[in-house]
């Protein structure tokens, strides 16, 4: 792996997106392994809905106790069904969450040292605030039936809150539009590899010039 060095100008960012069960996390892993630096969104709205989270305090007073686990956390599937059943409820959550997250992604992505700056975003294409933050958009890209069947493999949710929640995300035309760079995962984590490898290069080439 290469090692993280100093820099005198902004880092490469690289917007990686990609539908649920597209494999963004395995891309993303990749990436690392190679010497990039992950700024992980899913991870930062954890942190922030974990016990004692600074997201913790507004949810409690926005949604109540009933939406909050016995150990303080957000009890994620009691919210995930709130709302999708109540798009006024998810637009009330967003703006506790997207202020914060973006804020501590933006520190994350200043103090990062890897050769770039992986900003991993699963609504990357729906946020214009994200898209605009990237130099290059790279997606995960599977068909719909892929994204269900590896869904549905690795977690407890059946086949129509999978569709509920692949409809409230771009379609895959709208991402593959958007798209400076796309990963094909449909094939095995082999192809995974060799696909991102050969983008490692040229990210580390691009990165390499503003330095």
């Amino acid at each position: 792996m290469n090692t993280p060095s100093s820099r005198t100008s902004p880092p490469l960012v690289i917007g990686l997106t990609g539908g649920i069960g597209s494999g963004k996390s395995a891309a993303a892993d990749r990436f690392v392994e190679l010497g990039a630096s992950l700024v992980d969104t899913d991870a930062i709205a954890h942190a922030l809905t974990a016990p004692r989270g600074a997201a913790m305090a507004a949810i409690r007073a926005q949604f109540g106790a009933e939406l909050i686990a016995e150990d303080g956390s957000l009890d994620r599937a009691a919210m995930r069904a709130r709302v999708f059943a109540d798009a006024a409820a998810r637009r009330q959550l967003e703006a506790i969450l997207h202020p914060l997250i973006g804020a501590e992604s933006a520190r994350q992505r200043l103090a990062a040292q890897g050769l770039y700056v992986i900003l991993a975003v699963p609504l990357l294409i729906e946020s214009g605030d994200y898209r605009a933050r990237c130099d290059r958009v790279c997606v995960v890209d599977v068909p719909p039936e892929i994204q269900i069947e590896r869904v549905r493999a690795r977690s407890a949710l059946d086949e129509a809150q999978i569709r509920a929640i692949m409809a409230a995300q771009a379609s895959r035309e709208q991402r593959l539009a958007a798209a400076d760079d796309v990963i094909d995962n449909s094939g095995t984590f082999e192809h995974l590899r060799e696909q991102v490898d050969a983008l490692h290069l040229r990210y580390s080439a691009l990165a390499a010039q503003r330095a």
